[in-house]
């Protein structure tokens, strides 16, 4: 995807305190993260005690409010897969981190395998008795009931090859779930550069629904359904403030990821969105 204006200048309040573009694509409602930093580097940006999903912390407050939302996310994820595939038997968990989510698909009779790059966040994976390995690559002449994304796809260098992969893995009656951040939500025009979910240079895209729908169906998908991720907003915004403030903030937070909930009842623009996706077998 070529680029070309920038929409945004963001920079990285994680690790490295570098300042990035994000620049608008070629591809309407897509943006990319600029410069893209080699791949022999970008476990540098990762490198952080605060990165959550590499990690079980609860150390501090934010850490044990995303802790609890993730506890009350899976069952809710699990839900959802039932819903659109009751007869769900096999799941592959892309960038599954430290495996919370694939450690109860057994609680459902599903048999699930992982991919996470990150080492540290593999091992407390295994240690909890999942099956995983580092890269997609990795799993071969196997087919699965349900693919799933938490908030992977916006990470990936090149999702157009990874959706290509996932087609290959999908049955051609199965179910893929892909979720990602909107920057068409309202908690993103409110905190602007300082909007958690841009998260540079770790977010190398940044996704619309226009964006979204454009891709999945150039690699022969179509989106079935749009759900909301209504916690997403809350968490979100608590990041976003501590960014723009210094200062945790609690109330501002919360009000802001509800006003964001409350607009996105007319607009659909949610903080976060979670697409239903199946094959076009037509």
């Amino acid at each position: 995807m070529k680029t070309k204006s920038t929409h945004i200048m963001c920079k990285d309040h994680l690790v490295s305190g570098e300042e990035f573009q994000i620049k608008e694509t070629s591809r309407k409602g897509i943006l990319k993260t600029l410069p893209v930093p080699e791949p022999n580097k970008i476990g540098d940006y990762y490198a952080s005690e605060s990165y959550i999903s590499h990690t079980d912390s609860k150390d501090n407050f934010i850490d044990k409010i995303y802790q609890l939302i993730k506890k009350i996310s899976i069952k809710r994820k699990y839900r959802t897969i039932l819903k659109y595939k009751k007869d769900s038997k096999t799941l592959l968990d892309i960038g599954s981190g430290t495996g919370d989510f694939l450690n109860v698909s057994k609680d459902y009779n599903i048999s699930s395998i992982g991919t996470e790059p990150n080492e540290h966040a593999r091992e407390l994976s295994r240690k909890k008795g999942n099956t995983i390995v580092e890269y997609l690559d990795q799993i071969q002449d196997k087919k699965f009931d349900v693919i799933t994304m938490w908030h992977v796809l916006e990470h990936v260098y090149d999702p157009t090859m990874y959706l290509k992969k996932i087609h290959n893995l999908l049955h051609r009656d199965g179910l893929l779930l892909i979720a990602v951040p909107n920057y068409k939500s309202y908690d993103c025009k409110y905190y602007k550069s300082n909007w958690a979910a841009y998260d540079v240079p770790r977010h190398l895209w940044h996704f619309s629904k226009s964006g979204m729908k454009q891709l999945v169906e150039e690699q022969d998908f179509k989106i079935t359904k749009l759900k909301s991720l209504p916690f997403d907003s809350f968490y979100v915004s608590l990041l976003s403030e501590e960014i723009k403030s210094g200062k945790k903030n609690i109330v501002k937070a919360f009000y802001i990821g509800l006003l964001s909930n409350l607009k996105a009842l007319s607009t659909k623009e949610y903080s976060s969105i979670l697409y239903i996706v199946e094959k076009n077998t037509k």
